[in-house]
């Protein structure tokens, strides 16, 4: 081969090499622009996943937190209904007849709860009293299943004798208010929640 040859075709092979050589790097830039576009991707969908996980946290927290404070709303309106029930829970006689010479027709009693809890039943004392006051005689009478906010009424017996009644609230209970009042219970010194079917549990000494 002739010498005049050789350098051309060296040059040739070289630039053959470098154009090889630079596809190579090419498609390996590519590559790597490519995985790195996937990373970036991942990554994005990561962080919107930990944020979103956060905020789902973050609500479930604070649904806690608002049942946490309507549990405690709920005992704390149960024990001001019990701690204040005779301004929420009344007796009436409605408009009773009366006899010429005396006798008591179409008594009826009710009872009206404007607590925000139904009452259990409640038990009324019925006294028929002479026109000089005294006692004739005397009836109990129970109330049950008082509505929330409701009122509930029951017929009393008549009374051949009799110009006037006297009504008197002997007991009244309440599973939904866990309050079991009686005129006979007395509230013992220092207790802040006397008419409580079943006391608070006291917090552990510290």
């Amino acid at each position: 081969m002739s010498q005049r040859w050789i350098i051309p075709i060296v040059l040739l092979s070289l630039i053959a090499i470098l154009a090889v050589k630079s596809c190579a790097d090419q498609k390996k830039a590519k590559d790597l622009l490519r995985v790195n576009e996937q990373l970036i991707r991942e990554n994005r969908e990561l962080k919107n996943s930990l944020t979103l996980s956060n905020r789902t946290a973050e609500q479930i927290a604070g649904r806690k937190d608002m049942q946490a404070q309507a549990q405690a709303t709920f005992v704390d309106r149960r024990e001001y209904f019990r701690k204040n029930w005779k301004q929420y829970i009344s007796l009436n006689t409605g408009d009773y007849k009366t006899g010429f010479l005396g006798g008591i027709r179409n008594l009826q009693i009710t009872l009206r709860n404007q607590t925000e809890y139904p009452l259990d039943n409640a038990v009324v004392m019925v006294e028929y009293l002479r026109g000089n006051g005294s006692v004739f005689k005397s009836e109990p009478y129970t109330i049950h299943n008082i509505p929330a906010k409701g009122v509930q009424t029951v017929q009393a017996s008549n009374s051949r004798k009799g110009t006037k009644v006297n009504i008197r609230l002997m007991s009244v209970t309440s599973q939904a208010m866990n309050f079991c009042w009686s005129h006979d219970k007395k509230a013992l010194p220092g207790d802040p929640d006397p008419w409580a079917c079943v006391a608070a549990a006291k917090p552990l000494p510290q």
